[in-house]
């Protein structure tokens, strides 16, 4: 990669006497679709957290176009990086445009955040259609794409997310995939995605790294990492 856009380097994460990440590298750059694949407890989830300043350094860095940042959740979001953190979290209590405009709190232009928030509903219509209902009656798969559609109102360059997939069903998976594969074409956004459904994660993934106890055991073109027989390894605890 001739710029890379954001990258963990050498990144050190414990959670007490857990060690989360133990030297993990990863980079991401403009418009590519990466995943992080591994069995549960490796350390995806917390790479995520350790660029969006959720889970705290012990040693390593975090860099924004080569130089070094300090993590730190208001900050990343004013550089362009949104986080979609696993669990469908919206606001169940407000309506689905309320928390489209809770997502754009930084964009300060009212008629800014209006046309932002109306091009996110061209982009999912089936929200636009239940604008003026409350999030907590949309299915599973509606909360996921309109957790998705928050962290686009900022227009991020970076969107972090992780397991998306988890709770629709397999119909509306799919649906979600097509639109994830779609912000990172239609927008040039760079994609880094957690994710366990690895047949829907590895359609659209240019590159992936595998991870294992805090480790990246492989990384490359997204075929050849599953051709190399890594991730049987990893599944069955013999990497």
């Amino acid at each position: 990669m001739k710029d890379i856009l954001l990258e963990v380097y050498d990144v050190h994460v414990h959670y007490g006497g857990v060690k989360a990440l133990d030297g993990a590298s990863v980079a991401l750059d403009e418009g590519e679709v990466v995943a992080l694949m591994g069995p549960n407890g490796a350390g995806k989830s917390t790479v995520l957290k350790a660029i969006f300043g959720l889970a705290p350094l012990e040693r390593g860095e975090v860099r924004w176009h080569g130089a070094p940042i300090l993590p730190v959740p208001h900050e990343i979001v004013a550089r362009g990086i949104s986080f979609v953190p696993q669990g469908r979290r919206v606001f169940a209590g407000l309506s689905v445009e309320e928390n489209l405009e809770v997502g754009g709190f930084l964009v300060k232009d009212k008629a800014e955040r209006k046309r932002r928030i109306a091009e996110v509903f061209d982009f999912f219509p089936v929200l636009k259609h239940k604008r003026a209902l409350n999030a907590a009656t949309l299915s599973g798969g509606e909360q996921q794409m309109l957790a998705i559609a928050r962290g686009m109102i900022t227009e991020p360059k970076v969107l972090l997310l992780d397991e998306p997939s988890l709770g629709p069903a397999p119909k509306i998976v799919k649906e979600v995939f097509i639109k994830i594969k779609e912000i990172s074409e239609r927008h040039k956004t760079a994609i880094m995605v957690v994710e366990h459904n690895l047949v829907s994660l590895l359609s659209i993934a240019r590159r992936a790294y595998v991870l294992d106890k805090g480790k990246v055991v492989a990384e490359g073109e997204s075929k050849k990492v599953v051709e190399s027989g890594i991730l049987e390894k990893v599944f069955l605890g013999a990497a």
